[in-house]
């Protein structure tokens, strides 16, 4: 016997117990589905996430208190930042900022909401790749008159006043103190990861003292530090390594700050997800073995049903290896539609999420890799094989004699 003729007698044997074979590929529908939407899922949270950082810039350096390396560290200052932005000690710097952040209420005509309120120097916009829509941004009049004037991010502004233009001078409180708005940054839309549309801005003074008050004086939670360019990252860390060392008096390998580059964020965060979307994967693939195993089970009530078609068959001169291919076909057959028809319900399923997410103002585009297809599709056809090739064989095995004996 030929494939083609098994490939037919696979269709005609499926095709006389369609609701049987429905079921039965069920399982493997829903474990192929499940791959295809956690797969999907997980890539397009990738690119989302990465996307959002790579946004500021791979220029981006971020200084922050290194807790392990001392026992007493020092913390950041105001004369840290204004040491590093020296062109002749870190020419690979070009700008730098200062910043002390955390959640406070912003409230106004009875509308409050707690948000994240950044204390920042002026340079913080250029180091961030931020624009204001409307208004103004902080200078150094502000900063250095510890000005109660506040910038706020366009999700703030909706929420506050119903919406983003037409409120510079208006008056907000922040802790329960006023602020006057002086200026709403661009909406940036996307996720909310580190999006500065739910951010307000005051000056770095103001916020030390009447928002978030520091231990220290001048004491700042972060320095942003921007490179010249891309390729100039590697010198500005080792500029900044070397003032900052020489500022807080310590060696080499017993820093008590960190330096974290915004490639090596977005590298961090592509392995993070990476092992995220693998293991969905994996968890969502034990659904498989289970379609697996029922497939297994359906094709040995098969052969316990054409026992005497079996005999028959090999009475009449069927060898071996014709009732085995027989059967693996239509086991795998059951695999490889199932699965097709897993791969349309997957990308279906990661679509409509997708758009869900899209209404929530989140932007996660779903993403379903050729790899991630292929992989489905050979993990299906696989399974089909693996399961059905225990009830083939056992088919095979039967005697002819004994099988005619079957009632």
């Amino acid at each position: 016997m030929n494939f083609a003729q098994s490939f037919i007698e696979a269709i005609e044997s499926l095709t006389a117990n369609k609701m049987r074979s429905g079921l039965t590929m069920l399982g493997i529908i829903i474990g192929v589905a499940a791959v295809i939407a956690m797969l999907a899922l997980g890539s397009g949270a990738q690119d989302s996430i990465i996307g959002e950082i790579e946004g500021i810039g791979t220029n981006l350096l971020f200084i922050s208190t290194d807790n392990e390396n001392v026992i007493n560290p020092k913390p950041l200052t105001l004369a840290d930042a204004e040491a590093l932005d020296d062109p002749l000690q870190a020419p690979a710097v070009n700008a730098v900022a200062a910043a002390v952040q955390g959640a406070a209420e912003v409230s106004y005509s009875g509308e409050s909401s707690v948000v994240t309120v950044i204390g920042v120097t002026p340079d913080y916009t250029q180091v961030q790749n931020m624009t204001v829509a409307e208004g103004e941004y902080l200078n150094d009049t502000h900063l250095t008159g510890q000005a109660s004037v506040a910038i706020l991010g366009a999700n703030v502004a909706e929420e506050l006043f119903g919406r983003a233009n037409g409120i510079i001078g208006e008056s907000v409180r922040i802790s329960g103190q006023p602020f006057r708005v002086i200026g709403v940054l661009t909406a940036e839309g996307g996720s909310d990861f580190g999006s500065a549309d739910d951010q307000v801005l005051v000056p770095l003074t103001t916020a030390q003292v009447r928002v978030h008050p520091q231990d220290t004086r001048g004491e700042v939670d972060t320095i942003y530090v921007s490179a010249i360019s891309s390729e100039a990252v590697q010198d500005a860390i080792t500029q900044v390594s070397n003032i900052m060392r020489e500022r807080h008096h310590t060696e080499i390998g017993a820093e008590d700050f960190s330096i974290m580059s915004q490639q090596s964020m977005v590298d961090m965060m592509s392995t993070i997800t990476g092992i995220l979307t693998i293991f969905l994967g994996g968890v969502a693939g034990i659904s498989l073995l289970v379609g697996g195993i029922g497939i297994m089970n359906i094709m040995l009530v098969s052969v316990v049903e054409r026992t005497r078609e079996i005999g028959l068959r090999k009475a009449m001169g069927a060898q071996r290896a014709d009732i085995l291919s027989q059967f693996l076909v239509e086991s795998s057959l059951l695999s490889v539609i199932g699965g097709g028809i897993g791969i349309l319900l997957g990308w279906a399923i990661s679509a409509l999420v997708g758009l869900i997410a899209t209404a929530s103002d989140f932007a996660l585009n779903p993403v379903i890799g050729l790899d991630a297809v292929l992989m489905a599709t050979l993990f299906s056809g696989a399974v089909g094989i693996f399961f059905g090739l225990y009830p083939a064989n056992r088919a095979a095995s039967l005697e002819p004699v004994e099988a005619l004996r079957t009632d």
